[in-house]
């Protein structure tokens, strides 16, 4: 069953350094921290969900915070029990146990996530894949932990036949999710966050508050203003071990924004650094110059997915990628005297402005 923890104080100094604190430590996840504010009126609340933390900042408020907490608790704990692998008796846990092919019913937004999910892996040419889990395993950064030796070639062509996004089948007409490979398994981590700020933030609105900047596990969206009228800031963090070193600020208005990057979860063996992310294509652990990725998008639960994806591709693919497409998108790449920024065309103009072009 799902459980989170919510504290929080409206408005003074204390409140805001104690959340200010806690999104620098959520940055090692994800990238990013909140500058700090003067808040006049504001309502902020912290809290632990879907393994990770959150924090919300919902200007003029400060007065209805029971009522806050009820609506994002609501909103997490339906990503959670639908979605999450750690809850043996989610939708996504009950289908990986699924060893049929015929047709799993699901609910509607497990469906929503798949859809997408779908959409993004057919853009990026399978750079993101949902079914991928088996290989993550396999170098080490699963769930069963590290692991004695990378993965042969050979074991990981065995894995092959349990990994690949089109051997999952999304049926809207029938609500229905089913494999062509009996061993095939979903991990929806690098799209279900997103999904849940996006839900947080509309229910939210929805509920009557329009300025509101949500955060989850260092995914963000912000809608509206701050309560002295100022547009939300925030921080992208840069990829290096001390926490909260500031690389780029950027403005949030109507607008999410999501970090991945590998400087916090790898490894090194026989001399090579081994990152955690994995692409599924092949199977190999990334090894390249591309230190992170930050995407800007009206969705989060999009902006979430394709920062996975981007670095997967690296920087030139995914740069031709992000023109394409006309993508809000920055990599960070390592260089000897420190980190180099290579910014999609419509990267500047969206992190000054908070606003990006809807997506595709």
């Amino acid at each position: 069953m799902f459980s989170s923890t919510i504290s929080g104080r409206s408005g003074g100094a204390a409140a805001l350094r104690v959340i200010a604190a806690m999104v620098v430590l959520i940055a090692c996840a994800a990238g990013v921290h909140r500058l700090g504010e003067r808040s006049q009126s504001a309502l902020e609340l912290r809290g632990r969900a879907m393994g990770t933390t959150f924090s919300a900042k919902v200007a003029g408020a400060s007065g209805d915070r029971g009522k806050i907490e009820s609506l994002i608790d609501a909103e997490l704990q339906v990503v959670n029990e639908l979605m999450s692998t750690y809850d043996p008796e989610s939708e996504v846990s009950r289908f990986n146990r699924w060893s049929s092919t015929d047709r799993f019913t699901v609910s509607a937004p497990t469906i929503e996530v798949l859809a997408l999910a779908r959409e993004i892996s057919e853009m990026t040419g399978g750079a993101f894949d949902v079914t991928v889990g088996p290989m993550v395993d396999a170098w080490g950064f699963g769930a069963a932990g590290p692991v004695a030796a990378p993965p042969s070639a050979r074991r990981l062509a065995e894995l092959r036949h349990r990994v690949g996004y089109r051997k999952l089948r999304v049926d809207r007409g029938s609500a229905s999710i089913s494999k062509t490979a009996s061993e095939l398994a979903v991990d929806l981590s690098a799209i279900a966050k997103g999904y849940a700020v996006d839900r947080v933030v509309d229910a939210l609105v929805k509920g009557g508050y329009p300025d509101v900047l949500f955060e989850l596990g260092g995914d963000l969206r912000a809608v509206g203003r701050r309560a002295d009228g100022r547009p939300w800031r925030i921080a992208i963090e840069r990829p290096v071990f001390r926490r909260g070193t500031v690389q780029r600020e950027v403005t949030l208005s109507e607008l999410a924004l999501a970090t991945s990057g590998d400087y916090r979860n790898y490894y090194e063996r026989e001399g090579r650094r081994v990152s955690h992310v994995i692409d599924p294509r092949t199977g190999t652990a990334i090894s390249s110059d591309v230190a992170s990725v930050s995407v800007l998008h009206p969705s989060a639960a999009v902006a979430d997915a394709l920062a996975t994806a981007l670095s997967v591709m690296g920087v030139s693919e995914g740069l031709r990628l992000a023109e394409e497409r006309r993508l809000a998108v920055l990599f960070l790449l390592r260089r000897d005297d420190g980190f180099e920024e290579v910014a999609s065309s419509t990267f500047d103009n969206a992190a000054a402005a908070g606003l990006a072009r809807s997506w595709p």
